[in-house]
Parts: C-alpha cells; structure tokens; sequence
C-alpha cells in the first residue's frame, strides 16, 4: 500500500470550495514517461502547499487559491494503489455533429485569484519546478465578466450550492474513506460562435439557456422547452436534485476571433457530470439535445481526481510506488 499515512483527523480538501474569484488560470500538463519526471512531479505535490504559501504572502489579501488534481492514466504511478473508487478517463460523447471530446491529459492546476498576477505567478513557480518533466496540454486565463456572465450574456453559476450543500456535492465522504475529502473534477473547454449566437432574438437565446437574459431569473416550466440548458443539467434522483460546483470562466482572444467558456465541474461523484453531459450532446430522451451546442462546441475534455490536501502534504511520509508495479509507458514498452 502506498498511500501516505492515515490520519485519525479528518482529511482537510484542497480549496475546492474557494469563493468566485475575477482571475483564474488553467494548466493542464501530462509528465513525460521517464522515472525522473514522475519523481519530479510527485515531489512537487508534497512542496506545494510551501510554494502557495510563498506566493500568497506576497498579496494576502488576493484570495489565492490552488487545485492540484491527476487523471486516471498517472494515478498509478504517482501514488500506487489503491486509487480513487470513480477515478477512469473522460468519456467521449459523439451524437450527430456533436462531440464531447476526450483530452489525454495528466494533471490540472486550477489557480485562482482575485488579481491576474498572483494566479501567473504561481502558475510559474510551478513550471519552474516541473518544466523538464512535463508538457503543456492547455494553458488557459480566465477573467470575470460583467456582472457574473458568459460571453453569451448570461450569469453563469446561479445555481451553485453554498455552505453545507456545496461541500456535500463536491467532496467524497464515506462512500469512499480513503480519498474522502476529495473531488472528482471534469473540465472543458467551448468555443462560441458568436455571430450566430448574437444574430439570435434575446427571446430566443432565453428559451435556449431557461432564464431571461437581464434578470437571470428562471423561466416557467410552462415556456421553458425541455431542451434547455439548465433544464438538461438538473439532475434529480430519488426526488432529489443532485448539484455540482462550477467556477466556469469566458476566455478569449478577440483579435483572433476567439469567444469561450472553461466549463470546470467539481463533484463528489464523476456520474453526475456525465449523465449532465449526456443529456446535454445526446438528448433526453435521446434528439431533445442542448440546443446551445449549435453555438458552441467542446474542443477538450478531461477527468481528474483532487486528492485532500492532506493527502498531498503526507506524500513526505510515504514510500512512492514502485516502478516495476506501475511503469511509465516509455519503460513499459522498452521492457516487453
């Protein structure tokens, strides 16, 4: 077994449930198939809450926050076994045009701030640290937009959980003692068309998204058509609606003509997520799609997990997996 030492305490999250920031930045990375790179990066996941604290301190009162979170592939070979309980690669989707795509992809960094350059900045202290071990994937900045909306016009996150609920939707508890505290985390990354969206009636993006555009207030069930998108990603079961936490953010580059949204969902279960995205690319019932994917389309998709802080600050005090249990792909292939 080769997960740190066991706490009698309970486990501390990773700040998961960090407030809204105005500035965020997303590094996915994947670790070269070599011993040394994984050792750089697993040594790095013990130094980093002393790297967050450095920074920290030089804006206290920017609201900094880190996520360190590892996809399906690497697990094995960081931490060894056992492993999360839900933990696999991103589902692809594909339904007529639309596609969710699946990224490979190793490890996310989600930074957030209330000022750009506390998020750069950590963001490159931990390049620093890692940069001959790994690739970049993505590297995306995301900014708060007016009044909490989307590029689209919309607020974005109404519907978010708070206190008790938010932190019983995004953290694994005793369905899986082991990694309680975590957080299973699906990211992606959409692009708008904007002059198609923007030629729309605001009547008609309502009925899109379920809720006017300038009031944010939710339309009826008797307009709101069954397609749309905040009807599709409501998940209930047992008479329960079943929430995630989001902390989307618009990104773009106007000069290239470049419009999105980082889709970011934290839950305390994947199949929660997955079922909003098979409702959203495939219909339900199947057909009665997403109407707002004839705008906007996915072009990443990744799964990974968020281990506890605590789980990341023990790393120091246990022995790392063995090689030759769980090689890297390059060994792999070199030893058969």
């Amino acid at each position: 077994m080769n997960l740190p030492s066991e706490q009698n305490s309970i486990p501390v999250p990773q700040p998961v449930l960090a407030p809204l920031t105005s500035a965020a930045i997303f590094l996915v990375v994947s670790i070269k198939p070599d011993r040394e790179s994984y050792a750089t990066v697993r040594s790095l996941c013990a130094d980093l809450p002393g790297i967050f604290r450095a920074v920290d301190f030089r804006r206290v009162e920017g609201g900094l926050s880190c996520v360190a979170a590892f996809g399906s592939d690497v697990w094995d070979r960081l931490f060894g076994k056992p492993r999360p309980a839900e933990l696999h690669p991103f589902r692809e989707i594909r339904s007529g045009e639309r596609h969710a795509v699946s990224t490979p992809a190793d490890l996310l960094f989600h930074i957030r701030a209330r000022r750009m350059d506390l998020c750069f900045e950590m963001v490159t202290q931990i390049m620093e640290r890692i940069k001959g071990a790994v690739q970049a994937v993505d590297e995306t900045h995301g900014f708060r937009y007016f009044e909490d909306r989307d590029l689209l016009g919309f607020v974005d996150g109404t519907e978010n959980p708070r206190a008790g609920a938010a932190l019983d939707a995004a953290l694994v508890a005793g369905e899986d003692p082991r990694f309680a505290g975590g957080s299973y985390v699906i990211i992606q990354k959409y692009l708008h068309d904007m002059s198609r969206w923007n030629a729309l009636p605001i009547e008609a993006q309502e009925q899109i998204i379920g809720r006017k555009k300038l009031s944010d207030i939710e339309l009826s069930d008797a307009v709101k058509p069954t397609s749309a998108h905040n009807a599709l990603t409501t998940i209930v079961e047992n008479g329960k609606e079943v929430k995630i936490l989001r902390d989307n953010m618009p990104f773009g580059k106007p000069g290239q003509g470049e419009f999105g949204t980082y889709f970011i969902g934290y839950s305390r279960s994947p199949r929660t997520t997955e079922q909003m995205l098979e409702n959203m690319f495939i219909g339900r019932p199947p057909g009665n799609y997403d109407r707002l994917l004839d705008f906007s389309r996915a072009v990443t998709g990744s799964l990974f997990f968020a281990p506890s802080a605590t789980f990341l600050e023990n790393l120091g005090d246990a022995e790392p997996p063995t090689t030759a249990d769980n090689p890297p792909p390059e060994l792999n292939q070199t030893s058969s």
